[in-house]
């Protein structure tokens, strides 16, 4: 069996990140995420877990966006988007859970200079040999990154984010 290699549309994949601050919350929904997944099917179109699982997803900083212009410079000052300018996900293993379709997958993050080992679980969807869903959510401390949480004059955002991600992908033709 060959993995099929399914790359992720940039149009219809997303990234919502949810932050709370001491006066409101910042939402951000981010588009043009580049990236792809191999796997190996097996006869039912399930993931074959019992071999390789691999994927990368790149985000550019540039394209976090709350709406709120204030917010959005002060986050790309404190990531330092020039020198930090991807956010990378790689994913490293995929393992069964007691659900059908939904998955423990492993793996490295990316963000402000620093890598850290992440596990979550995942819904993976497969519609034959040509597209796939994979969705999920994670709550992350950015100062596992090394970053401090902006502040501004009496706005103070707290280090928790909430990210959902749903990731379309379809196999080249």
């Amino acid at each position: 069996m060959t993995a099929l290699r399914f790359s992720f549309d940039p149009i219809r994949s997303c990234v919502w990140v949810d932050a709370r601050s001491s006066l409101l919350p910042i939402k951000t929904q981010t588009r043009g995420l580049r990236g792809w997944v191999d796997v190996t099917l097996l006869p039912d179109g399930t993931v074959n877990i019992d071999l390789p699982v691999q994927g990368r997803l790149e985000i550019s900083v540039d394209r976090l966006s709350s709406g709120n212009h204030l917010y959005d410079r002060e986050l790309k000052r404190r990531i330092d988007a020039r020198k930090h300018p991807l956010i990378i996900g790689q994913i490293t293993g995929v393992q069964g859970t007691e659900v059908a379709g939904r998955y423990r997958v492993t793996g490295d993050l990316s963000f402000h200079g620093e890598t850290r080992a992440f596990e979550h679980e995942m819904t993976i969807a497969l519609n034959g040999h040509s597209t796939i869903e994979l969705k999920g959510d994670r709550v992350f401390d950015i100062r596992e990154f090394g970053m401090k949480p902006p502040s501004m004059l009496m706005l103070k955002v707290y280090p928790e984010v909430a990210v959902r991600v749903e990731l379309y992908g379809s196999t080249e033709r």
